[in-house]
């Protein structure tokens, strides 16, 4: 008895399993080895390396997803946006300019809405021109190289989306281009594919030395605090030395030529006066009494028993 109520209780659970949930018992698409589309697949995400830059005109770059010979491809953001895909042509393929002229192609050939923002060398004209962010606002110095290619697009995480990106590339390097006749002869190979490096870029304004995140509007804050405090350390100490300098004296009167002595003035006859012109007297007292011989005329004699 115990034993038929627990086979009818197991076949109650079977069908209530069965009515609840009619797709339990059938198998998935990966249980039963049949293909997954790329759309359904989450896009693998690599660490960035130490040569790569920081940041790609407007976009921080987060990390990689894959590389060719023509370029590598990166997600990024822009303050306070969503995750965009970063392609940035490589250094071998921005200075060629048929390459540059095959990516261009293939960014004006896209929808206006994949394509968030593009710019480098060669990336201003065309269908999509309205998308390009130009930098010529950015100090530059003679000899700098100009901006590799790069573009900005649409990013929602799947690897459908990294296959696009790849697809591109390999328009630029011609490595799933057919030959138009039959090869013969040596294997043909471009003469910038050696150069994977990546293209130049420029980050302005600079990061503090050292570091290369960017700062947040904290440290910002904090930095600018911090620099008008210096100044105003460094004026008050120029108030505080300035202010306690003893007073200079004036410098002593230059006397004039012909004042306070009976001196004949230079280059004229020592017993020759000139006449219509009065000797000068001093109006100064003076304590010393002139002898007898240096009396002149008028003045009373000294009594000499005094």
């Amino acid at each position: 008895m115990r034993a038929a109520m627990e086979v009818c209780l197991c076949d109650v659970v079977s069908y209530v399993v069965m009515n609840e949930f009619p797709g339990s018992n059938e198998p998935t698409p990966e249980a039963a080895g049949s293909p997954v589309h790329p759309s359904s697949q989450i896009a693998a995400h690599y660490p960035l390396e130490s040569d790569d830059p920081v940041r790609v005109g407007d976009y921080w770059l987060d990390s990689r997803l894959t590389a060719t010979r023509a370029g590598m491809v990166f997600t990024a953001h822009e303050d306070d946006s969503d995750s965009v895909m970063v392609i940035l042509l490589a250094q071998g393929a921005a200075a060629d300019h048929a390459a540059r002229a095959r990516f261009a192609g293939e960014i004006n050939a896209m929808h206006i809405d994949t394509v968030v923002a593009r710019g480098g060398q060669g990336q201003d004209d065309g269908r999509l021109e309205v998308r390009y962010r130009s930098e010529d606002d950015d100090p530059v110095v003679a000899d700098h190289a100009p901006l590799a290619p790069w573009v900005a697009m649409a990013f929602d995480g799947s690897r459908l989306a990294v296959m696009e990106a790849e697809r591109v590339l390999h328009a630029v390097d011609l490595a799933h281009t057919p030959p138009l006749g039959a090869p013969s002869g040596p294997d043909y190979k471009l003469h910038w594919s050696d150069n994977t490096a990546h293209g130049t870029t420029r980050l302005w304004p600079l990061p503090w030395p050292g570091r290369k995140d960017r700062a947040g509007w904290i440290s910002m804050l904090v930095s600018w605090l911090l620099m008008m405090l210096i100044a105003a350390v460094a004026i008050l100490l120029a108030i505080l030395v300035f202010q306690n300098q003893p007073p200079v004296s004036p410098p002593p009167p230059i006397p004039s030529q012909g004042s306070g002595s009976g001196e004949p003035a230079s280059g004229s006859p020592s017993g020759s006066a000139d006449p219509g012109t009065e000797p000068s007297r001093s109006d100064s007292p003076s304590m010393q009494q002139p002898s007898g011989d240096e009396s002149g005329p008028g003045d009373p004699t000294p009594n000499k028993r005094l």
